[in-house]
């Protein structure tokens, strides 16, 4: 119950929760019961989307202008400067639900160029039904993995190789919802058991790579402190780290 009381207090999570609902309803009022079939696809394919936005836009090179990089550090930079901050857990509405249009709009306009009377309840059961089921277990197999609760066998596997992500090479182990280890894989971006007993953390790993006292992440720090709850204390920890 804490997981899903933290969770529904975002967003994001209410917008994707109620796409979910109106996927169900478009579907179930098109008259094809076939099109729930559709659904499994959304599961690869947020899978999919989860592993390109980490790696390609989240962990992109830090911008030089203040503004891009405040973007950027609410985005994802924030969460590994700070990754006990609950707050800083979750995808923003900022990215969520233009990639969740964008997502919709895709697979709406593939059907349709294909000649089908169904696009868009396609589309629904793909991408809300589907992929929004599969990014609400992103969030919670994410915040368990930041979480001192009590974990099942599958939420231990996720949260270990999460915290290589973190704590030992932010380059590898993009995945986080359980069985999208298979993508990291595929991609070369999973660490083998032999790789990680000789490892070496890599350099200023909580600021993927930047200095801890870099004007940028300072001045990020002091602007998002109050909304995230960041003392004074911490800021000038993170700044020494």
């Amino acid at each position: 119950m804490e997981r899903l009381a933290l969770m529904f207090r975002h967003r994001s999570i209410l917008g994707i929760a109620a796409g979910i609902v109106a996927g169900i309803w478009i579907v179930a009022h098109a008259g094809m019961p076939w099109l729930w079939a559709l659904a499994v696809l959304g599961i690869p394919a947020q899978m999919l989307n989860e592993y390109n936005l980490h790696r390609f836009i989240f962990h992109l090179p830090p911008p030089e202008r203040q503004w891009q990089f405040d973007l950027l550090y609410r985005a994802h930079y924030g969460h590994h400067d700070f990754p006990t901050n609950r707050e800083l857990f979750f995808a923003p509405d900022f990215v969520v639900f233009p990639v969740l249009a964008l997502n919709f709009a895709l697979v709406w306009g593939v059907f349709s160029l294909v000649g089908t009377g169904w696009a868009i309840p396609a589309a629904a059961a793909i991408v809300l039904v589907g992929g929004g089921t599969t990014f609400l277990a992103y969030e919670w197999f994410h915040s368990t993995a930041h979480l001192p609760v009590r974990k099942t066998a599958v939420e231990r596997h996720v949260t270990t190789l999460h915290n290589q992500h973190h704590f030992r090479d932010f380059s590898k182990w993009f995945h986080v919802t359980a069985g999208g280890e298979i993508i990291d894989r595929v991609m070369g971006t999973a660490i083998d058991t032999d790789a990680l007993k000789s490892q070496q953390r890599i350099e200023f790993i909580r600021t993927l790579g930047m200095r801890p006292d870099d004007p940028r992440l300072v001045a990020a720090r002091h602007r998002f402190a109050t909304r995230y709850g960041l003392s004074d204390d911490e800021i000038a920890r993170a700044a020494r780290a």
